[in-house]
């Protein structure tokens, strides 16, 4: 494992990020040594982001995402010692009191790993054959809490749940609230939501912290896993 220390500067500089504060830190936990060095490399290569450690198995990705505690940890599913949905529950389970957004990386071969990544906490998704654009902006998103990751790749994966339909309730939730449910299923970030809906952010944000507070979500991610096992999309 290696790990750099939290101030250290990344290829391109410790410049700020785009939000005017530190760079965003990034852990990298893959047992492919090429797959760490190219997500470095891209990542590196952001001027809003640096790279704070890497792993090579789930039991070292959880005990360096707990001593350095990054932004967002970018967590492999198939890693010796412990594969990466048992450190995702760890790092961002249920019950976890401080926990880390971890953006889930994975070659989507079992629909299984993509429901249990789900309901495990996780802030996102990646493809490992998506390419340098994708990885960027699943990591921006962890981060914001805003746009995910492409909603075709959001839709793809949820469309994909082996998970039987759960009954059509609405939990509570107000017309407009279930409009803001669809469409954050479909991928849309907040600013497409006001759009689309005629409404100001702001009002979408308030929507969300209602919408979360209803159905006990705490991501963007498990809004859209509620609205598609209930096959509010069609």
């Amino acid at each position: 494992m290696s790990d750099l220390q939290p101030g250290a500067a990344s290829s391109s500089g410790a410049v700020p990020s785009a939000g005017g504060g530190s760079p965003i830190r990034v852990l990298i936990a893959d047992d492919q040594a090429m797959v760490r060095t190219g997500f470095g490399m891209i990542i590196g290569a952001q001027p809003d982001m640096e790279v704070v450690g890497e792993a090579s198995d789930g039991v070292e990705a959880v005990a360096a995402a707990r001593r350095l505690r990054p932004d967002v940890a970018l967590l492999d599913i198939r890693m010796p010692k412990m594969d990466g949905l048992q450190a995702l529950k760890l790092l961002a389970g249920p019950g976890v009191a401080d926990p880390v957004k971890v953006v889930v990386v994975t070659t989507f071969d079992l629909d299984e790993y993509v429901h249990a990544a789900l309901r495990g906490g996780a802030a996102g998704f990646l493809l490992k054959d998506s390419g340098p654009a994708l990885l960027v902006e699943a990591v921006r998103a962890a981060v914001s809490g805003d746009a995910l990751i492409s909603p075709s790749v959001t839709v793809r994966l949820l469309k994909h749940l082996a998970t039987p339909a759960q009954p059509a309730d609405d939990s509570g939730l107000s017309p407009r609230e279930l409009d803001v449910v669809r469409l954050t299923a479909r991928g849309a970030t907040n600013a497409e939501i006001a759009n689309e809906l005629f409404i100001s952010i702001g009002t979408v944000k308030t929507h969300l912290g209602s919408v979360h507070a209803k159905l006990g979500t705490r991501n963007r991610v498990e809004i859209a896993a509620w609205a598609w096992e209930r096959r509010l999309l069609g």
